[in-house]
């Protein structure tokens, strides 16, 4: 790997614990202000909004300047995000803007991996970089559930600072730092010889052209599999964050610290996964693993069985490892097709836009049902069966493709074949 790949690693890992322990800090200060639960729920959509409401220009953004730069305003976008929840703002809207300066960071994150990296290294950087981001989930997570800690707050409150007077608000005000470093870092990644594509003068001339983009990975015979199948596991992983903070609570009775090791529990067994597959599975088999999402479904599922801890830990790692080892070479895959077709930064642009839709539409059809009464057992069983069938039908897709379109299947295999 060249040197720039590994600050790219440690932007990425600061960046995105900071965003883990946030999520769980704001889940508590939700709690703390006597929201309703829905609110809570509600986080998680708010955070994808962005993501699909931005698409059409974060890519093109992403490709016109220097990508390290892109990941520097993207953090301080973030910090601001912080500051307005310490300003009183309410805390849904305030996560918005942070999912603004995600959304904005992601292009440019997995976009200077094609620019940085021959198309042989793609599946190992995805590996490393998947295994690094759910490494910064899982002692995210568990950062922001002990920065809400009594132990811990005290000390954090005992400054006096400004606008901080819950432990939660103590826990955001601790959190600033560590965006900010992972802004240094950002201004550390290296400028690649890549030919900048400059933003049209008119924004809305960028519709036409992410329209082009979203259809011409959907109709690439390799493209859209590997968008169906990350896009199904995003939209269900985005929210099973909080589904396992709900189900931790109820099966097990857990609070908003314990429970939040749990979910880095899944993490690291997604991280494991994703490191495994970046051993073991060529891009050009990327498809092979698809059987294997089934299987995670079916194990989400089995979830609500659960009720010992000395059960659900090593459950819950080989459920986060199926996950892992399923979408890093859909990623990788897409990536590269992705590449070929129109770009990295817009290709990533479309891939965030569907995955983020369907995070969105998820997290908004769970909110509305946690409204309505829905258990968090009734929402692992939808989640767990969603992933099960839509998973079959992908495969079947797959099937369909290899015996219809046997020659640009065989001609795109070949490809990632010379490629990898």
């Amino acid at each position: 790997m060249k040197r720039g790949f590994y600050t790219i690693m440690s932007a990425q890992f600061f960046s995105s614990l900071a965003d883990n322990a946030l999520f769980v800090v704001a889940v508590e200060l939700l709690r703390t202000n006597g929201a309703a639960p829905w609110q809570a729920a509600a986080l998680v959509p708010m955070f994808a909004l962005f993501y699909v409401v931005l698409a059409p220009w974060v890519g093109a953004f992403a490709d016109s300047l220097p990508k390290g730069r892109v990941m520097f305003i993207s953090n301080a976008i973030k910090a601001l995000g912080c500051l307005l929840m310490l300003a009183g703002s309410h805390p849904l809207l305030a996560y918005g803007v942070v999912g603004l300066g995600a959304a904005a960071y992601s292009p440019a994150k997995y976009g200077i991996l094609t620019e940085l990296l021959p198309a042989s290294l793609l599946v190992k950087a995805n590996g490393w970089i998947e295994g690094l981001t759910i490494a910064s989930i899982i002692l995210g997570v568990v950062l922001g559930g002990q920065l809400v800690a009594p132990h811990v707050s005290e000390l954090l409150l005992a400054g006096h600072w400004p606008g901080v007077e819950l432990p939660a608000e103590g826990a955001i005000f601790a959190l600033i730092p560590v965006y900010l470093l992972a802004a240094w870092f950002n201004l550390h990644i290296p400028l690649t010889r890549t030919r900048r594509r400059p933003m049209p003068r008119n924004p809305l001339a960028l519709l036409p052209d992410f329209r082009d983009c979203n259809r011409k990975l959907w109709h690439d015979k390799l493209g859209q599999i590997s968008l169906a199948s990350t896009t199904l596991f995003w939209g269900v992983s985005g929210n099973l964050r909080y589904v396992v903070l709900a189900w931790a609570a109820a099966a097990l009775g857990y609070g908003t610290t314990q429970a939040s090791a749990l979910v880095g529990v899944v993490a690291l067994g997604t991280a494991s996964g994703a490191v495994f597959a970046s051993m073991r599975i060529r891009l050009d088999r990327a498809p092979r693993v698809i059987p294997w999402g089934i299987a995670m479904g079916a194990l989400v599922m089995a979830m609500n069985l659960i009720d010992s801890i000395w059960i659900a830990v090593p459950f819950l790692i080989f459920m986060g490892a199926l996950g892992g080892f399923l979408v890093v070479p859909m990623n990788a895959l897409l990536q590269h097709r992705g590449h070929h077709l129109m770009g990295a930064g817009r290709s990533i642009a479309v891939q965030n836009f569907n995955e983020q839709l369907a995070i969105l539409l998820m997290g908004a059809g769970y909110s509305a049902c946690a409204k309505w009464g829905l258990s968090a057992f009734g929402a692992v069983t939808a989640f767990g069966a969603i992933v099960v069938v839509v998973m079959w039908l992908i495969g079947r897709w797959y099937a369909h493709n290899l015996r219809h379109h046997r020659e640009e299947m065989s001609r795109l295999k070949v490809i990632a074949r010379r490629d990898r």
